[in-house]
């Protein structure tokens, strides 16, 4: 099975100081940036996305700002595949799909940023496009949502949308499980 790293919208904006900052930001790169790690040092393929917002009413990933850009620990290398995409969805009007089948990559490692939205999104995605996923649960960070004018916590809204991906859309674990068995050997994570 061929694995690619795929780092969801490990940008400013979702970090302290940021427009939106999520609950457990920092806590989900310092663990998103330890599979990054061995990832490069595995010679593993890394694809970081990059939301660029272009709705009108957007108020944050504006282009051109800091806020959009990369967290400062999780910045690409030269050698790293960069998309930029639009939308939740990361194969939603972009290269990602031919990136990966040109690459012949068929199994995709998944942290980020949020869970509720990119996240999902993008591993349902995947999924109804054939590949396999994992989501390294602890390497993901989601913030507070209101329905019906009810409160859910961040911890809540992470965890409901987790529970949905699995085991139908993907196998979801921590990352030090994931890092445990990458050790031995990674493609036997699948």
């Amino acid at each position: 099975m061929n694995t690619a790293l795929l780092m969801l919208e490990l940008q400013n904006d979702y970090f302290p100081n940021g427009r939106i900052p999520l609950d457990k930001s920092l806590e989900a790169c310092a663990k998103a940036e330890n599979v990054l790690y061995t990832c490069r040092d595995r010679k593993l393929p890394v694809i970081h996305i990059q939301h660029i917002s272009t709705h009108p009413d957007a108020t944050y990933f504006l282009p051109c700002t800091k806020g959009a850009d990369f967290y400062q620990t999780v910045q690409p290398t030269k050698n790293e595949t960069i998309i930029k995409k639009h939308y939740p969805n990361s194969f939603k009007d972009t290269s990602l799909l031919n990136h990966l089948t040109k690459h012949k990559i068929n199994h995709l490692v998944i942290c980020g940023m949020m869970t509720q939205s990119s996240i999902d999104a993008t591993v349902r995605a995947a999924y109804d496009l054939g590949f396999k996923c994992t989501v390294l649960h602890d390497a993901c960070a989601s913030r507070q949502l209101e329905f019906n004018h009810t409160a859910i916590s961040a911890q809540n809204v992470h965890y409901a949308f987790l529970a949905a991906l699995q085991p139908a859309y993907a196998k979801v674990m921590s990352s030090d499980d994931y890092l445990q068995k990458a050790g031995i050997r990674i493609e036997e994570v699948a």
